[in-house]
């Protein structure tokens, strides 16, 4: 295949990669505005934190233009749509087990941002450990923007169960990938599915990340 082809459909997956992750963490910004019973202006703000947050962030940070939310501007009609379903239709009887079901989408957008993220710094010939980086701040901190909003330690900090480590290890499991020569496309899949392989098992095994013990005083 032509490299210009090559070139286009790396694209056409990234764009792909961060709609979906888009997507899945505007709803979980959704949910958390509804907890907090915000009004129609809090919950729209919450949940395009939760979604372009991250994304935002890398950007910023790489000195990238225009921000990716800006390139695809269709992305915030969706967002906004989805607020205004969500009011018309979420009720308080809803939040537990939609939380519980959002985990899963929230794994897929943990994996598929910082992929995304970091193939977006390798893409600027940046080294591995900032690219890697770049795909942690992608995938988490969206979160971590939306639980401030809401009065909140973030999540990712203080739950003790992993979730900017699976970003870590996705990031690295991508770059060793490149490195053995595998076709862009498939590294960033499989860097995706392995942060939210990883995600997904800290779920259902409740692994744990060791607490800050201070001892005694």
């Amino acid at each position: 295949m032509p490299p210009a082809a090559d070139a286009g459909l790396l694209a056409l997956l990234l764009t792909t990669l961060e709609a979906l992750a888009t997507l899945a963490f505007a709803l979980s910004g959704l949910l958390a505005a509804a907890r907090k019973r915000l009004d129609a202006v809090g919950v729209c703000v919450v949940a395009g934190l939760a979604a372009f947050g991250g994304g935002t962030l890398r950007d910023v940070l790489l000195d990238r233009r225009p921000f990716f939310w800006v390139e695809h501007a269709s992305w915030l009609w969706g967002v906004l749509a989805l607020c205004i379903v969500a009011m018309l239709l979420l009720r308080a009887r809803h939040f537990a087990p939609t939380e519980r079901a959002m985990q899963w989408p929230d794994a897929l957008g943990l994996g598929l941002f910082s992929a995304g993220g970091t193939q977006v710094a390798l893409a600027q010939g940046l080294p591995a450990i900032v690219a890697v980086l770049m795909g942690v701040v992608t995938a988490a901190f969206g979160g971590v923007l939306r639980d401030i909003v809401c009065n909140e330690i973030p999540s990712a900090f203080h739950d003790h169960r992993p979730y900017a480590v699976c970003a870590f290890a996705g990031g690295w499991v991508l770059v060793a990938l490149l490195a053995l020569g595998l076709p862009e496309g498939a590294a960033v899949l499989a860097g995706a599915a392995t942060a939210s392989g990883l995600r997904v098992l800290a779920l259902l095994l409740d692994w744990r990340l060791p607490r800050w013990s201070p001892g005694p005083d």
